[in-house]
């Protein structure tokens, strides 16, 4: 099975490239993105060295979906889908902050509240919760954006008193955020789903906060299928999930969280197709729709390239 895990384009108008952990993204005159969503899959901040076949695939068509079914609440980067691993869109000047919303105590908050912890980015946890009960109601928990490492809780206030957004600006960046996993959630429910959290990436443009980068993917956001997690919280026992989680869990069992002296694991072909599968019963279970694979008689990259000038040439 192939897997796209670099690219190397030279499209015309290009003025550079970064690749990301995940996507690689491309500069067009300074005003258009060309975001193409590898199979590289990442985890606990490091990239592993196995690549998943379709997993860009089901990543930018997921994102895409979620962008049009959201673009009445705030305006959004997407211009267009030229290909499938591949979104292009409006070149945004972006936040150094990750908005971060969670509606259930779990995953890394849970693991902190275990050590005691009871204040995320400001954010005051009641006692005596347990793992994955539900919150009043949704809490934000920001992280600023690193390039490189470990992305950094931070509070609100922090944000606006180190000038990384201006009060204004959070604040409509806030109430997106809840309108958004208002909505997530929504489109959850009727696919038997429940979103638990995620995170949004916000930028300015003429001005104006868009909502840009992926929005609702497994990678992004946690989701609990809702059968059976009443009973399966009243038990204690984990609940069934749709989110990268379970690679990380995997490499937990294989002692590597990415920390001094530990070695990553080896990522087999069979472990690689095992979790391309995962990736499409996300897909079908979160979008309610088949996923149909972009077969490549020849080289992915190159029908990549092929699609987006096309798409760049008769804007």
């Amino acid at each position: 099975m192939k897997a796209l895990t670099t690219t190397d384009f030279h499209f015309d108008g290009q003025t550079s490239v970064y690749h990301g952990k995940v996507r690689d993204v491309y500069d067009i005159n300074g005003d258009l993105l060309v975001m193409v969503a590898t199979d590289r899959i990442s985890a606990f901040d490091v990239i592993l060295p196995k690549g998943i076949p379709f997993k860009g695939q089901v990543l930018n068509q997921i994102a895409a979906k979620f962008l049009d079914a959201t673009a009445d609440i705030c305006p959004n980067w997407k211009l267009a889908t030229p290909d499938p691993m591949v979104t292009v869109g409006l070149k945004c000047e972006g936040f150094r902050v990750e908005m971060i919303i969670r509606g259930i105590l779990t995953g890394s908050a849970w693991r902190d509240y275990q050590k005691g912890v009871r204040e995320i980015c400001g954010v005051k946890l009641p006692d005596g919760m347990r793992e994955n009960e539900r919150f009043p109601e949704p809490i934000i928990t920001p992280t600023t954006k690193a390039d490189e490492g470990h992305d950094m809780n931070i509070s609100r206030e922090e944000i606006i008193a180190q000038g990384l957004v201006s009060e204004a600006d959070y604040k409509v960046m806030e109430d997106y955020t809840r309108q958004l996993f208002a909505r997530g959630q929504e489109i959850a429910a009727r696919q038997g789903l429940i979103l638990v959290d995620t995170k949004y990436e916000f930028g300015k443009r003429d001005g104006k906060v868009y909502l840009i980068d992926e929005i609702h993917t497994p990678d992004s956001s946690r989701y609990f299928y809702a059968d059976g997690y009443e009973e399966k919280f009243a038990k204690g026992e984990p609940q069934r999930q749709l989110s990268k989680e379970f690679v990380r869990q995997w490499l937990i069992e294989h002692d590597f969280m990415n920390e001094p002296g530990q070695t990553m694991p080896e990522i087999t072909d069979e472990y690689a197709e095992s979790v391309s599968e995962r990736y499409i019963e996300l897909y079908e279970n979160i979008i309610g729709e088949k996923f149909d694979k972009a077969e490549c008689e020849g080289d992915i990259a190159a029908r990549i390239e092929k699609n987006v000038c096309e798409y760049l040439a008769n804007r």
